[in-house]
């Protein structure tokens, strides 16, 4: 009989897991919260030619390349709209950016007609039997797979089911982040280079136009208490935060209140110490090495769903053997990642603060800080599996 598997969360992680599973002969599921693949959302993107491997051998690198976001720099400005420094396209937007809407249906195409996809529903409770692992659904009747893989992010509820509650996993960075209304590459707008505005004050950014979304908010903040489904509190955080700042905040609050897109959550790190496995259940993505708006975390995901499905072939579907060599190698890689924290970077807390951090926007230093960035992403001995496995593409 074919292994049976599930996996927790469609967005990125999820999907690109299913691709490589269904490839290596596995029975595959996919349930996620949302009732459809998620449209829009901000943008994510790739960096150096590993990521860029991954995507290929998917076979989906040529339609990722097509629907790429335009470059986009960050003109900073001050008070007045006067510009004090610019923030490259090429550095956020890394080799390739793409929405994560797009890219999630990109594979959600190449998975839905050999995977079973269950929308609109999660995970309630999880036993592993030692035989496999008895899943109870909020919605559906309880199933029992032999593996199950957590790819639902870094507020992950596989995560917080098997391994533990969320604080002990997950390190609040001292910012929050916020993106509000539809990005302009959603509706069909140019990919052409394009610019975006920001305006710092101490401890805040908020930004105006990009990729991202029509807006984006950053600021500094001690962990707060509110409900990750009530928007409008959610809102009224990001007003009260804004309230004091001038530029073109008040115009960008006040059209804020219609944008039926928006997203508000901590910027985070996800450290799972001893190992990203235990029994037959394991996190791939940011539930297992996320860190918000670190820059790495797509390419981590695509990454890690590509070495774990890839041990298990190799393995004959052993999980304890694949689990261990999957652990060994993404420990390694996934310290990319590091104890970056993009709050700091894009919202000094101090006046001096973000002089300095503009002072080195045009320095020697940063453009190090790029070569070295680019040189972690392909720091990793990737395995070609699919020529082990002599795998035929099912896409």
């Amino acid at each position: 009989m074919r292994t049976t598997v599930l996996i927790s969360g469609a967005s990125i992680a999820g999907p690109a897991l299913a691709y490589w599973l269904h490839r290596y002969g596995f029975a595959v599921t996919v349930v996620e919260r949302a009732t459809a693949p998620r449209p829009g959302g901000q943008a994510v993107d790739f960096k150096g030619a590993t990521h860029r491997t991954v995507l290929q051998r998917m076979g989906i690198l040529g339609e990722v390349e097509q629907r790429r976001t335009g470059t986009t720099d960050t003109v900073l400005v001050d008070a007045d709209g006067k510009q004090v420094a610019t923030i490259s396209g090429d550095f956020t937007g890394g080799d390739v950016e793409i929405l994560r809407g797009d890219l999630s249906q990109i594979m959600y195409n190449r998975t839905a007609a050999h995977c079973e996809y269950l929308f609109g529903d999660s995970i309630s409770a999880l036993t592993d039997t030692g035989d496999g692992v008895y899943v109870e659904f909020e919605r559906g009747p309880a199933r029992t797979f032999d593996l199950v893989f957590g790819a639902d992010g870094i507020h992950s509820r596989v995560r917080g089911l098997t391994f533990g509650p969320e604080r002990d996993f997950v390190t609040h960075l001292g910012y929050y982040y916020c993106v509000a209304g539809a990005s302009p590459w959603s509706e069909g707008g140019s990919r052409a280079r394009a610019i975006a505005y920001g305006h710092n004050t101490p401890g805040k950014i908020a930004i105006s136009g990009g990729p991202k979304a029509q807006q984006m908010y950053l600021f500094a903040s001690p962990e707060l208490d509110y409900r990750r489904d009530d928007h409008a509190a959610q809102r009224r955080i990001v007003e009260q935060a804004y309230a004091d700042v001038a530029w073109e905040v008040p115009r960008m609050l006040g059209e804020m209140a219609g944008f039926d897109d928006f997203y508000l959550d901590s910027i985070s790190k996800v450290r799972v110490l001893g190992g990203y496995t235990k029994g037959r259940v394991a996190l791939v993505g940011d539930s297992a090495y996320g860190n918000t708006l670190g820059g790495f975390g797509t390419g981590l995901a695509v990454v890690g769903a590509y070495v774990i499905a890839g041990e298990l072939a190799i393995a004959d579907g052993d999980h304890t053997v694949a689990f261990t060599r999957y652990n060994e190698i993404m420990q390694r890689y996934a310290k990319i990642a590091g104890n970056s924290n993009a709050g700091r970077f894009l919202a000094p807390k101090t006046a001096l603060g973000i002089r300095l951090r503009n002072w080195f926007l045009d320095s020697w230093m940063f453009t190090l800080m790029l070569k070295y960035s680019d040189n972690a992403a392909n720091d990793i001995d990737l395995r070609d599996y699919p020529t082990l496995m002599g795998a035929m593409d099912v896409g």
